[in-house]
């Protein structure tokens, strides 16, 4: 058995009241003023001296900032907050000089989520709600109610463990609070076969074990959200263009409730797809194969293609393989990625003869053998095969 040290992640729903709410803007509005005015000063005394200021000398002028009249209100904020803001701002800084990242912008209110970090000691959850510190100055048992927020599910988050990183963020329906938790894992290698799995429009994965997974989009319970949006998308247009004055869209209450709306049918929508590709890759960790081999799709290629962008933005196959990674180190299995012009499509997989002039609408592969096969499973065969050659030159390397 080998001993591995993990982090998982939890990501939990928050239902904050209305006073809640308000302070998590707060914070928010806060760490996100800190990020930006640590942001302007490194830039300001790169310019100058063509230096980087750390982040401890940053945050020396930032106390001595909230000292001033003007700043008073920052005071009112948990230290923690701002302080890795700021940590936060030099980092991204740090990932620019040492090639790793674009140059730091700015973060705008109307563009950028809003979030925030919690101490990662003073955080408290219980199995149905979350501290946050600093929520209530007052002592009172009625007050500190207040840092309490209830989570949407229970027993989701241990207690008593060591919390790594735990950040607040707003998706722009709801908030979410998302921790990091420590765990030693014993996984055992396992002596099951590999599998290949195919990924594609008509099916979203043909796995080489005889099992495929459908397309969630296909559905009728997809098919009819994706009709409210349409019509909802157009309504909202037309709305616009009713209450178009001159050149500029004015924006009434009734075209501010149909984008919430719409808001919360696209979350509906993007949730619903999530959850299928969690449940998806899950159980095909599940059954515990020896190695998994994908494609290494050229997503960004398929994105150009203006017949299928939309089928396969839908699909979400980058999502599909992070999943499948992160999962399979959990359980110590063995990830391949087949090369981007392997045929797995177009070779057979009794002969190894390639068709060359095999077109998308042909559904089934016929080959001159006689093998006559969905070349969707086919593809899954070819990409075990694939694997199995793979571990053999390891082996022998």
């Amino acid at each position: 058995m080998m001993k591995k040290t993990l982090i998982k992640t939890i990501r939990v729903m928050l239902l904050p009241n209305n006073k809640q709410k308000s302070k998590l803007f707060q914070y928010a509005n806060t760490a996100r003023f800190a990020y930006n005015w640590a942001l302007g000063r490194e830039k300001e005394n790169y310019k100058a001296h063509g230096k980087f200021i750390s982040d401890g000398e940053l945050r020396k002028e930032f106390t001595q900032l909230k000292k001033m009249e003007q700043y008073k209100w920052l005071n009112r904020i948990s230290n923690n907050v701002t302080k890795q803001a700021i940590k936060d701002a030099c980092n991204a800084y740090k990932r620019f000089f040492k090639k790793l990242a674009n140059v730091p912008k700015f973060k705008s209110r109307k563009h950028t989520a809003p979030s925030f970090y919690q101490d990662c000691v003073k955080i408290q959850f219980t199995d149905t709600h979350v501290k946050i510190e600093g929520f209530a100055s007052s002592k009172k048992k009625n007050k500190q109610k207040l840092n309490w927020i209830r989570l949407a599910e229970h027993h989701r988050i241990p207690m008593d463990c060591k919390y790594i990183n735990p950040r607040i963020k707003y998706d722009g329906l709801n908030w979410y609070v998302t921790v990091g938790i420590e765990y030693e894992e014993f996984a055992k290698p396992s002596s099951n076969e590999g599998i290949g799995i195919d990924l594609g429009i008509k099916d979203l994965a043909i796995c080489s074990d005889e099992h495929n997974y459908l397309n969630i989009n296909k559905t009728q319970k997809v098919k009819k959200l994706e009709k409210q949006k349409r019509r909802l998308q157009r309504s909202i247009s037309r709305r616009y263009e009713k209450n178009k004055k001159g050149e500029c869209y004015c924006k009434t209450r009734n075209i501010i409730k149909s984008e919430k709306k719409l808001l919360t049918l696209n979350h509906r929508l993007a949730d619903i797809r999530q959850n299928y590709v969690h449940q998806t890759t899950s159980s095909i960790i599940k059954r515990e194969p020896s190695f998994i081999c994908l494609e290494d799709l050229n997503v960004s290629g398929m994105m150009k293609n203006k017949h299928l962008s939309k089928a396969v933005q839908q699909q979400g196959f980058y999502e599909f393989r992070r999943q499948i990674e992160y999962k399979s180190e959990w359980k110590n299995i063995q990830v391949i990625l087949a090369d981007r012009f392997f045929p797995s499509s177009k070779l057979c997989s009794c002969c190894g003869r390639i068709k060359r002039n095999l077109k998308l609408s042909e559904r089934i592969y016929k080959c001159e053998c006689g093998n006559v096969m969905d070349r969707d499973y086919q593809a899954a065969l070819n990409l075990k095969k694939y694997g199995e050659m793979f571990l053999k030159q390891q082996s022998v390397a």
